[in-house]
């Protein structure tokens, strides 16, 4: 059922065409009211800025996805110099990304049925509290259930990019090419968190002491939720339940799901691939340059007027996710692999922007949340499993270069899932 607009409170404008758009000022009852005209900015991402509020809820949303690049590596840092084992370091790090995908889901939903507000502030604060825990176990050198115990206790952390992009869904509801603009926004934020994040969890740890990236990101993530969540006039409201059931029913959504199952494999496989390959310090720099093609690309596609087909996207990915390898077979030469890279990570944005737009659009509007937290929930499976194959292949192959084979493979994957199943191909914009 098409999202119904509460009749009592006046549409919101958005300033996505060419004419002078309205300004617009708060008043009880309605989030926006019109005001006085004032010219548009020509830069389609400062034109979605012109909307009041959307600064303050970026700036806090953005403060809380940094440390989701940080957790991670802040709890390996953190056991492996305490208990000097990478195994059970890892092992850990595991356990809390396999509760959190069978959280994730649950939360979502209690935040599409109560509110962004009312739901992540106190999720925020019980997975700080198991962040904090699994701080202080291991810096008593408590026993290594403990850890697992606190790992899994923190595992309540809200879809943070989830619920930015379903604001932006409200609040563009009528404007697919602004929304479009958005996404890629937000996907090219999603890149540089993961850009910056273990860079500056490495730093703390190593710079002051091993407990300083964890103490630091559970500071940022829970200020951050705080400074988001106060902005309570961009809020989506809560939408009245629909018949439409969960969005897994949704026709098209577990197809969908497959191919994002198998997009996250390309993630994982690379990055193992990559490092197993170059093997040194110069591994993360060289990673990172996927990550900035991505970032780059998710910015360039969102000025564009039409967004592509995810079957062209995942076809794009399948050729470029094999140019690691065939730089890596040709030269063997760094500097070429690190460029390979680059334009490699180029395909990621487009592929991910045009799939999570698919997805608000076979989610039920009463359940958007929870419908993008389970594409989240793909991800992190295929990258999982991406992880696993290339790490067994790099240890079993006769060199890590066979690694290089899974990422295209896991490409071509999500392109054969995506047109054998004729539901790939999302009609109008991305």
């Amino acid at each position: 059922m098409p999202y119904q607009p509460d009749p009592s409170r006046p549409p919101i404008l958005t300033p996505a065409g060419p004419a002078p758009a309205p300004s617009y000022a708060s008043r009880p009852g309605a989030p926006f009211a019109p005001a006085a005209a004032r010219p548009l900015p020509r830069n389609p991402y400062l034109r979605l800025f012109a909307l009041p509020g959307t600064r303050a809820f970026t700036a806090g949303n953005l403060i809380a996805r940094l440390p989701m690049g940080m957790f991670g590596v802040s709890t390996v840092l953190l056991i492996a110099g305490l208990y000097d084992s990478y195994a059970l370091a890892g092992t850990v790090s595991a356990a809390g990304l396999v509760a959190g995908a069978v959280t994730a889901p649950w939360i979502a939903r209690l935040v599409d049925r109560h509110g962004q507000a009312r739901v992540a502030v106190p999720a925020a604060a019980w997975a700080v509290l198991g962040q904090l825990t699994l701080l202080l176990c291991a810096h008593g050198r408590a026993p290594e259930w403990t850890l697992f115990a606190a790992a899994v206790l923190g595992s309540t952390a809200p879809n943070t990019g989830g619920m930015a992009r379903a604001r932006w869904a409200h609040l563009l509801r009528d404007d697919p090419a602004a929304r479009h603009t958005a996404n890629s926004f937000e996907q090219a934020a999603d890149e540089l968190c993961f850009i910056l994040g273990p860079v500056l969890a490495a730093f703390l740890c190593s710079a002051l002491f091993p407990e300083a990236g964890a103490l630091a990101a559970s500071a940022l993530f829970l200020g951050g939720i705080l400074l988001f969540a106060a902005q309570r006039g961009t809020e989506p409201p809560v939408a009245p339940r629909t018949a439409g059931g969960a969005p897994l029913r949704a026709p098209g959504m577990p197809a969908l799901l497959a191919v994002f199952l198998a997009t996250g494999a390309v993630f994982g496989a690379m990055e193992v691939a990559t490092l197993a390959y170059v093997d040194g310090p110069a591994a993360g720099p060289v990673l990172a340059l996927q990550a900035a093609g991505s970032c780059a690309a998710g910015l360039l596609y969102g000025r564009v007027r039409r967004a592509a087909p995810l079957a062209a996207c995942l076809a794009a990915m399948s050729a470029l996710m094999a140019l690691p390898l065939l730089a890596a077979v040709t030269t063997g030469a760094l500097p070429v692999l690190a460029a390979a890279l680059l334009v490699a990570g180029a395909a990621t944005a487009p592929t991910m922007i045009t799939g999570m737009g698919r997805v608000q659009r076979l989610t039920p509007p009463d359940r958007l949340n929870e419908g993008m937290t389970l594409a989240v929930t793909a991800l992190l499976g295929g990258i999982a499993a991406g992880s696993s194959t290339a790490g067994w292949l790099a240890d079993h192959a006769p060199t890590p270069l066979h690694a290089y084979l899974t990422p295209p493979a896991a490409a071509a994957l999500a392109f054969l899932l995506c047109t054998a199943t004729g539901r790939g191909r999302p009609r109008g914009r991305g």
